[in-house]
């Protein structure tokens, strides 16, 4: 501060004992534990669709087989695997499915790599819908694709794209947070490392008329189904998963 300038305080309290915590509902939980879940997340009701130790909650998207090749659970972390060569069992889905919904993630990309989290799944197949973009924007092709960057991390895939500033994505070998949040009203948000960087109205004008000139446009109610599993992709590209957890709204 500089000389003659002033701050004035008033009102100043500290409490420091009968200490209780307020209620959680409402209120945005960060747990940076993997594979964890806080009381607080578990009175919000989410529930870990990993474990950090299988794939108990998952199976093959295209048969509804187990999982048993492709995905591996290796240090507590899901990891797609790299080698072309070994067919795999491809994308991999939930079990369970959900109506709207707040999904949390962390993933980790290496050089070059892409994947992506679909939702909005179920009458188009076990493996159409919306996708939630994850991508190496600096060395994938897929980044310089689509229309106005719809195709880089973050982004509604081939739709809308992320509004992101790049000091706020984390490099390759490092981890990033995502979410989805999917409201009753067909509002639909994606975040990225704590900021919204996507946000659209499922089922509105704007969102038929950008299905309607995408890659998606002859697919019939595309994205709206009202419950949906979880999808993981699998590109053949190395990437990493954890702290993947979900609750319905």
């Amino acid at each position: 501060m500089e000389s003659g300038q002033q701050i004035k305080w008033k009102n100043i309290r500290i409490k420091t004992s009968n200490l209780k915590p307020l209620p959680s509902q409402g209120i945005y939980v960060v747990n940076l534990l993997p594979n964890n879940l806080s009381e607080a997340e578990k009175e919000q009701g989410f529930e870990l669709l990993f474990n950090g130790k299988d794939l108990s909650n998952w199976k093959v998207a295209s048969s509804g087989e187990p999982v048993k090749k492709g995905w591996e659970v290796i240090n507590n972390e899901l990891v797609v695997n790299a080698n072309k060569e070994v067919k795999g069992d491809g994308d991999i889905i939930t079990k369970k499915e959900f109506g709207p919904f707040e999904l949390k993630f962390d993933f980790k990309l290496t050089e070059g790599a892409n994947n992506g989290i679909k939702y909005g799944i179920g009458n188009n197949g076990p493996q159409i819908g919306l996708e939630y973009q994850i991508l190496d924007d600096e060395k994938h092709p897929d980044a310089k694709q689509g229309v106005v960057a719809n195709r880089t991390l973050a982004s509604l895939y081939d739709l809308i794209p992320a509004e992101k500033e790049a000091r706020f994505v984390n490099k390759t070998g490092e981890w990033n947070q995502g979410r989805i949040v999917v409201y009753p009203d067909n509002t639909v948000q994606h975040w990225l490392n704590g900021r919204k960087v996507v946000e659209y109205n499922r089922g509105s004008a704007i969102y038929k008329a950008l299905v309607a000139r995408s890659k998606y446009a002859e697919y019939k109610d595309f994205g709206m189904a009202p419950k949906t599993p979880i999808l993981l992709t699998d590109h053949h590209d190395n990437v990493f998963f954890r702290s993947i957890k979900i609750r319905e709204l």
